[in-house]
Formats: structure tokens, C-alpha cells, sequence
């Protein structure tokens, strides 16, 4: 057990020790009683001076709040010193020295609370310390209605002797202000720390008025029962400091009713103002309840302030892109019906865009940067249109520009916003198909004209994939009239590589590309002279640059048509191996794109299957052990398993056929 721990227990105990045996005695003997009055006299003071200690030892021990524990420390001083000059001189004269020691109490108190609150409550909104006050405010106003009043009708003397009585119940009200309001902050869940202070500010008000109504009855005597409710409150004050705060962070504010605090102190208020008008209070009760009502007045402007700026936020939220800062699909739709519903509506022009190569960029440099490049893109698409028209974001890699022209303008406009949505790097190309529409030329609603946009945007994109197919063509055809039997080989490594692509779980997409780079990946050879190329003997050093040049080739080739950028990529690692050793940048492991990995393998298998001019073709188990040797060196493991599977349950589907 630490020494702070083992002290908190120890006090506790002597606390514990000393309160119980007074409780007893003031039960069980009367006023007067020898037994009672020694109790009421020394262990009564021990009780004080002991709350005193337990806060100061706060202070020695422990740094964190040591400012506010000093000022709670001194008003509980200052409470002990009154009672004790209090017993030992007994005062003829009124107000005395002890008056001054217990008034300073409350003040003291009152400022050691708000140093606590202000370590803890940092990131309060401002409703909220509106509702702290109206709490206040209410709990003062109540107490002045009663306490106050009780003091004003039963207090007579000089002005010094009516201002001391008046202090007290002043006293009160501030201390029990000051607890509504932190438990009001708190939805009524203030924690140990404020529950244990609120508890020690009660005791003091409840003796306080006790004291107050018994002594304008005549009928307080010292030692009698009440006398118990002050030591606790000091106990339970000083003791507060060594309460165990599970939560450190401050005090918690969630899941509070929006306007219970200042509705409870809206009553409050009224109820005092019409008793006003029934039975006149004193004027500080009506100021502190007017004063109430004025702070409601102040929180509900205020919420109303702060739900007009929500509605404003979930509205902009609602019709706004987050990534982009362009408007969204809803806010399209909502702009078409608008244009379109105008009795002469103007000539607008309709654009939808897709991002060509997109896919490649978010793959070869992440999604981070695939973002910025999004948010880059739209930024310049906004700058299109200038007033007479926005830019929209509909999803993905998909934008929109909706702009009044004149149809005459409208081929440059087109030409400009292409330009925008374009963005050319060292290893990407972006740029956009399109479909474009005149309202209301040729829509008049907003779904027929987003409709036919969509249809003439995916006609652009297969008419580009048609011209992509016969590029492709066009270079197969040129690497087969120089090598015929490529053909045969480059068929078998595309089907075998788009089967293990399938089941590693490439998308369609991805598939597409696997195939369309296995076909491919030896495109670079075209340019690779044919005494190298054909070379019966080994190769020198010179002649070996010129073959692992080739993919940097096939990927030049590839990247002079937009739509085989990622084929490109795909092409340009295909003779990459696993522990670095391949060519052109020496990647390693899974620095190479799968689908380079996918067509490395299957390109090894079935060269080891087929014929050569040096030597006989391997049987396929042979080209697997073969495979499996290179598997964690050459080749991706993962994907020689996969293949290996493929191939035996091809075997034995061909079997069982």
C-alpha cells in the first residue's frame, strides 16, 4: 500500500473514530450534560481542526488542483478558527472576531470550487455555461426567498448586526449556487468529487437553517443535535480532496436534456415573482428571480441561434461532396428541376464524366493521394463554369458541370472542362470520357437528361474499348508475324493467368487487364534485333541489356494509348521476381503488382511445358516441381500454390471426363 493510500485510510478512520462516539452523545445526552459539553467543546474542535489537516495534507501531497485545495484548505481554517476563538474567548460583542473567520468560510469555499471546475470543464459550450448560471441564479433566489427572508423578519439591532445575520443565509445561497450549477452542467452526474462537495455544502446550509429557524424560535441550545451537521460538512469538504476521480478528463457533459435546466429555473423564477405579488419578498430575491428569467431568455435565443446554424450545416452537408467540396447528386437533381420548371428555360449544358485511368493512379499510389487527386480535379472542374453555372461530384470518379451556354460556346466549354478532369504524371495518365446533353433542347425532365447523358458518356467508353481491342489486335498481329509460335504460348499464358487471377479474387476489371497484359507482356521484343533475339548461344552482357529492356519498351508502347495505362504498368514488372533479382527496378515480394506476379508464373509454366529449340519439353508435374523450387526466389509462393491447384483440379475434372 502506497503512503498516500495508507494515509486517505488512516484519516478516514480517525474521522470515522471521532464523529461516531460525538453522534451518540449528542443523541443520547441533553444539552448541559458534563458528557456533552466536553464533546461538544474539544471533540468538536478536533473534528474542525482534523477536515483542516485532511485538505492541507492534499496540498503537501499531491500537485494536481494544489491552488484550489490551498483556497478550501484556508476557508476551512478560517471556520475552525472561528468556533475555537468562538469557546476559548466568548465574544460579549456582535458581530466578533469569529464572525469574521466563519464569514470568510463561504467566499473561500466558493472560489476553491470554481478553481476546480475550471481545471475540469474546459471544453464546456457556452449553452451549457448558460445553463449553469440560470441553475445558479434559480437556487440563489429560492434561498434568498427563504433564508433571507427568515433572517430580514427575525433580525433587529444596529445596521452591523442585521448585514452579520444577513451574511450567513448570503453565504449559503452562494455556496448552494454554486453545487446547482456544476450538477446542472453535469445532467445531475457530477461524479464522486462534486457529490461528496455538494454533500458538505448541503450540511452546511441545512445546519445554517436549522440554526437560523431555531434561534428565531428561541429554542437553539449548544450541543444539541444540529451542532453534528457542521463537522460533517467540514469532513465532508476537506475529504473531498482525496476522493479517487475515475474519470480525469473533466467532468462529462453527454446525454443531457436540452431544456430541463432552464424550464426547472423558469418556474423557479415565476413561482418567486408571484409570491412576490401575494406576500412581498425582500429585493434581493426578486432581483436574483428576474435576473433568471432574463438568462432563459438568453439560452433560448441561444438554441435557437445554434439550431438555425445546425439546420444550416446539415443542409450544406446534405447537398455538398465532403471529399470535394462540390455539390452532390441531390443538389444536381434539385438545380435541373429548378432550370427546367422556369417558364423560358434557358439553353444549359448537361455533362456527366468518368475518370479514365483513375483505377491505375488509386492503385499504384494509394488511396490517400487517389483522394487529392479527386479533390485537385474537382477544384479545377468549379473554376469551368464561373457564374453561370457548378460542378458536381456524383460518386466515385464521376463528376458533372451543369453551366447556361450558348450552343455555339458549347464545344470550347466541352474542350475546357476535358482539360480540367486531365492530370499526366510520371507513371499516370487521367483524363475523361464524357456525355454531354442540351436542356431543354433535347431533355425536359431531369431524369431523361441525366439518362441520355449516361448513355452517350458509356458509348464514348465502348467506342474508346473497341479502339483499345483493335490496338491490341493490331500489336499481337505484329508480334506473331515475327514470332508465329507466340501465339500459341501467349494463348495458353492468358488463359491459365486469368483462371488464377479468378481465384485470388480479381475483380472483372482486374481480370480484363491480367489477360490483355498476358498477351502483352513480351510486347517490348519487337524492338529487340533478331541476332539477339534468336541467338543460338549464350548472350554477353551488351546483348543481355537489350532483353531486360524490353518490358520498359512494352510499357512505352502500351502507355501511347490511354486505355492500357494499367496494362502498362502490369507489363513493365512482369519479369520482376520475388527476392529482386528481375529487371527493370529490382522490386521485391509484394513491391511487384499481383497481376505482374500472376503472368510471371503461368509465362515460366508454360515455357517449361513446351518445346524448345535446346530443349525437350517438361511434363507438367516436372513443371510444377520446377515452380515449386523457385517458389519464395523467383516466384510469388502464393501463387504458385494457386496455380498448382488449378492445374490438379483441371486434371482431375479431365479424368473423371
Amino acid at each position: 500500500m502506497t503512503f498516500t493510500r495508507a494515509w486517505t485510510v488512516t484519516v478516514g478512520a480517525v474521522a470515522l473514530a471521532g464523529l461516531a462516539p460525538y453522534t451518540v452523545v449528542l443523541v443520547v445526552t441533553q444539552p448541559g450534560d458534563p458528557v456533552n459539553n466536553f464533546f461538544s467543546v474539544w471533540i468538536y474542535q478536533g473534528l474542525l481542526v482534523l477536515s483542516v489537516l485532511i485538505a492541507g495534507s492534499r496540498v503537501l501531497l499531491s500537485r494536481r488542483d494544489r491552488l484550489a485545495w490551498s483556497v478550501i484548505t484556508v476557508s476551512l481554517a478560517c471556520w475552525s478558527f472561528g468556533d475555537l476563538y468562538n469557546q476559548v474567548a466568548k465574544p460579549q460583542e456582535f458581530p466578533s472576531l469569529a464572525d469574521f473567520g466563519w464569514l470568510a468560510f463561504y467566499p473561500l469555499v466558493y472560489a476553491g470550487m470554481v478553481l476546480l471546475l475550471r481545471s475540469r470543464a474546459r471544453s464546456i459550450a457556452g449553452t451549457l455555461w448558460l445553463d449553469g448560471l440560470t441553475a445558479s441564479l434559480a437556487a440563489a433566489g429560492l434561498g434568498a426567498a427563504i433564508l433571507v427572508e427568515l433572517v430580514l423578519q427575525t433580525t433587529a439591532g444596529s445596521l452591523s448586526t442585521v448585514v452579520t445575520n444577513l451574511a450567513y443565509p448570503l453565504g449559503d445561497v452562494l455556496l448552494l449556487s454554486a453545487v446547482f450549477g456544476v450538477f446542472s452542467l453535469t445532467s445531475w452526474r457530477p461524479g464522486r468529487l462534486w457529490l461528496v462537495l455538494g454533500l458538505g455544502v448541503l450540511a452546511t446550509a441545512i445546519g445554517d437553517s436549522i440554526y437560523l429557524f431555531q434561534v428565531a424560535a428561541g429554542t437553539y441550545e449548544s450541543g444539541s443535535l444540529v451542532d453534528i451537521l457542521w463537522p460533517i460538512s467540514m469532513l465532508l469538504i476537506g475529504g473531498a480532496a482525496w476522493v479517487d476521480e475515475r474519470d480525469r478528463r473533466g467532468l462529462s457533459v453527454e446525454g443531457r436534456p436540452l431544456l430541463a435546466v432552464p424550464a426547472i429555473a423558469a418556474l423557479v423564477g415565476i413561482g418567486i415573482l408571484v409570491c412576490d405579488h401575494f406576500r412581498h419578498l425582500n429585493l434581493f430575491a426578486v432581483i436574483l428571480a428576474t435576473a433568471t428569467l432574463l438568462v432563459v431568455l438568453v439560452r433560448l435565443a441561444t438554441t435557437f441561434w445554434e439550431n438555425k446554424q445546425l439546420f444550416e450545416l446539415t443542409h450544406n452537408e446534405a447537398i455538398t461532396d465532403a471529399l470535394t467540396g462540390l455539390f452532390n447528386r441531390r443538389k444536381l437533381v434539385l438545380d435541373l428541376e429548378t432550370r427546367l420548371a422556369e417558364e423560358r428555360p434557358v439553353t444549359t449544358l448537361l455533362m456527366i464524366f468518368d475518370l479514365d485511368g483513375f483505377k491505375g493512379y488509386n492503385d499504384s499510389f494509394g488511396h490517400p493521394a487517389g483522394d487529392a487527386l479527386l479533390a485537385r480535379l474537382g477544384a479545377k472542374l468549379a473554376s469551368v463554369p464561373g457564374q453561370k453555372g457548378a460542378a458536381y461530384r456524383l460518386g466515385g470518379d464521376e463528376f458533372c458541370l451543369v453551366v447556361s451556354v450558348d450552343p455555339a460556346d458549347a464545344e470550347p466549354l466541352i474542350d475546357r472542362a476535358c482539360i480540367a478532369l486531365s492530370e499526366h504524371g510520371e507513371g499516370f495518365d487521367v483524363s475523361s470520357s464524357f456525355g454531354a446533353v442540351l436542356i431543354p433542347e433535347e431533355a425536359k425532365e431531369p431524369s431523361e437528361a441525366l439518362r441520355l447523358a449516361d448513355e452517350r458518356l458509356y458509348a464514348q467508353k465502348r467506342s474508346r474499348r473497341e479502339e483499345g481491342d483493335r490496338t491490341m489486335s493490331a500489336l499481337l498481329e505484329a508480334l506473331t508475324e515475327r514470332e508465329p509460335e507466340l501465339q500459341v504460348h501467349l494463348e495458353g499464358v492468358g488463359a491459365l493467368a486469368v483462371e488464377t487471377g479468378r481465384r485470388l479474387g480479381l475483380r472483372r476489371d482486374e481480370l480484363d487487364e491480367l489477360w490483355k497484359a498476358s498477351q502483352l507482356h513480351d510486347l517490348g521484343k519487337l524492338a529487340v534485333p533478331d541476332e539477339i533475339l534468336h541467338k543460338p548461344g549464350p548472350l554477353d552482357e551488351r546483348e543481355w541489356e537489350f532483353i531486360r529492356q524490353h518490358t520498359v519498351v512494352g510499357e512505352r508502347i502500351l502507355r501511347a494509348s490511354p486505355a492500357y495505362q494499367n496494362v502498362a504498368a502490369i507489363v513493365r514488372s512482369s519479369h520482376e521476381r520475388w527476392d529482386g533479382s528481375g529487371y527493370p527496378d529490382g522490386l521485391t515480394a509484394d513491391e511487384i503488382p499481383l497481376a505482374s506476379r500472376i503472368v510471371c508464373v503461368c509465362d515460366a509454366y508454360d515455357a517449361m511445358i513446351s518445346d524448345r529449340p535446346y530443349r525437350a519439353a517438361l511434363t507438367r508435374d516436372q513443371a510444377l516441381a520446377e515452380l515449386a523450387r523457385g517458389a519464395g526466389k523467383i516466384f510469388d509462393p502464393t501463387v504458385v500454390q494457386v496455380l498448382a491447384t488449378h492445374l490438379r483440379d483441371w486434371r482431375e475434372a479431365e479424368h473423371v471426363a
